[in-house]
């Protein structure tokens, strides 16, 4: 019964067993089947790729082979024209090398000829050489004979002879080459000189002391005075000038014989006209930005003359001295006008006589610098040019050319002299230059300067054509009585040295300030 009871549980999992297996067995080669039947179907996908990428690549490699068979056979055949080509050029060459080397042995046999007949001749030469020689010491013998005296002897009394002819003929000619060059020479000179001057044309407008400053009315006349004159005071006495306000309609004059001085006045008073504040605080301060304004200018102006007359490597110096030329006048005439033609006739004549245009000129232009100097020395205004230029790393012959021009020192070069006669030459024109008003300008500046040589003067500016003189001195460096003895002893000093018309009013202005500010 048990036995029966295992049998019933033994077989029935012995035949899951079992079916488990067959069931695995079955499905795994069925599997193997599919697998086999995909794999077979790829490997034939892959044959088929396989061949056609393979005829493709014979293809390409055919068509390579091809290209480059096509390739080699063009380079060969342009190979085979260039040998052709120089072997022909080679043949050429022979032939050529051949026909030179026959014309070379036909000229060598002709020299050979000629050279023969020259060997012949230079014989039948020699033989009539010594028949000479032998004929010539015969007839030598006979006139020894019969002068009495030796060959040596008859040669050096023809030399003597000839000697003698030959010094009087030489001096004869000397003289009349010197007489000839001296005629020449002068006219050259005279023609380089006519030619410099037609060459080089300016103009001759004599500047004088005044300027006139337009106003529209009346009206700005009264606010230009000021009450009880405050502001015409204040104008005068910052910018050193006279300002005439007479019965002239609209017209100011501003006088005073410094061109600077002038122009500064005139800026100002326009500056003022237009801005409308009319006031002697307002005035100091249109006056002091004016100064710089002109200051500004002068070097503008230094700066623009140099390049337009191609003048390079200026000291900045001597830039702001050249524009200071504007404002200065040389006997009436205009400074930097009469060094801008200097420079032009200097240029000229060099070149006509073949030296350096370039020095000629920069010297020409710089001739003068000594007159605007700022710190004036009691030199001669060559001198203290020359010291200047000296100072400031000019060459040699532009130096010697500057204090040369009126003869203080030697002359050492071919500039200093073109530079002298150009000098002259520019302020010789008629109406360039007037004498009165050098001296007047001397006058005035004499004036000056002699008031500042006075301890405690701070400015002085000499008004109404010279007939005053305003004296401005330091409020702390001079007290009421010292101001009296300055007046007194400059009134003296200037009898004494000087030499002038009528007289002159000696003013000491001492003024005290007071100024604070409210922060």
């Amino acid at each position: 019964m048990l036995l029966l009871s295992a049998l019933n549980i033994i077989i029935p999992i012995a035949a899951l067993i079992l079916g488990l297996a067959i069931g695995y067995f079955i499905t795994s080669t069925l599997l193997k089947k599919a697998v086999t039947k995909e794999e077979v179907a790829l490997l034939e996908e892959a044959k088929e790729k396989a061949e056609v990428i393979k005829k493709e690549r014979i293809l390409q490699a055919k068509e390579k082979f091809l290209q480059m068979k096509d390739e080699h056979e063009k380079a060969c055949n342009d190979r085979k024209r260039e040998l052709a080509s120089a072997e022909n050029r080679i043949n050429q060459l022979k032939q050529d090398a051949n026909k030179k080397m026959e014309e070379a042995q036909r000229k060598a046999k002709e020299v050979q000829a000629v050279q023969q007949q020259i060997e012949a001749q230079m014989e039948s030469f020699n033989k009539k050489k010594l028949d000479l020689d032998r004929i010539y010491k015969e007839e030598a013998q006979k006139l020894e004979s019969i002068s009495g005296l030796s060959a040596k002897e008859a040669k050096e009394q023809l030399i003597e002879l000839i000697k003698e002819d030959a010094q009087a003929d030489a001096m004869v000619y000397v003289k009349e080459v010197t007489e000839e060059a001296k005629m020449s020479a002068a006219q050259t000179a005279k023609k380089i000189v006519l030619e410099t001057i037609q060459r080089t044309a300016s103009e001759t407008a004599v500047e004088n002391t005044v300027s006139v400053f337009n106003i529209e009315n009346d009206e700005i006349k009264g606010r230009i005075i000021g009450r009880e004159g405050r502001n015409i005071r204040a104008l005068e006495a910052l910018t050193g000038v006279e300002i005439i306000i007479d019965d002239s309609p609209d017209a100011i004059l501003i006088s005073g014989f410094d061109p600077i001085r002038r122009e500064i006045a005139k800026l100002s008073l326009q500056k003022l006209v237009t801005d409308g504040r009319i006031h002697p605080a307002r005035i100091e301060e249109v006056v002091h930005k004016v100064e710089k304004q002109v200051d500004q200018e002068i070097m503008e102006t230094g700066k623009r003359t140099s390049i337009d007359l191609g003048i390079h490597n200026l000291n900045p110096e001597l830039i702001k001295m050249v524009g200071r030329m504007k404002y200065r006048t040389s006997y009436g005439q205009n400074l930097l006008q009469h060094s801008i033609e200097t420079a032009k006739l200097c240029a000229t004549m060099a070149a006509e006589l073949g030296l350096n245009v370039k020095a000629a000129k920069r010297a020409g232009f710089l001739h003068d610098i000594g007159k605007v100097a700022e710190n004036e020395e009691e030199l001669p205004h060559a001198i203290l040019g020359m010291k200047v230029a000296e100072r400031l790393k000019e060459k040699p012959d532009i130096c010697n050319a500057i204090g040369a021009h009126h003869d203080e020192i030697e002359m050492d070069n071919l500039i200093s002299p073109i530079v002298q006669v150009c000098d002259a030459i520019s302020g010789a024109r008629p109406g360039a230059r007037r004498e009165v008003v050098e001296a007047y300008i001397q006058r005035l500046n004499k004036l000056e300067d002699m008031a500042m040589s006075y301890p405690g003067v701070v400015k002085t500016y000499a008004i109404q054509a010279g007939r005053e003189l305003r004296v401005i001195v330091g409020a702390d460096k001079v007290n009421d009585q010292e101001a009296d003895r300055i007046a007194y002893d400059l009134s003296r000093q200037i009898q004494t040295e000087m030499t002038y018309p009528g007289q002159i009013k000696i003013t000491v202005i001492r003024e005290t300030r007071a100024v604070q500010y409210a922060k």
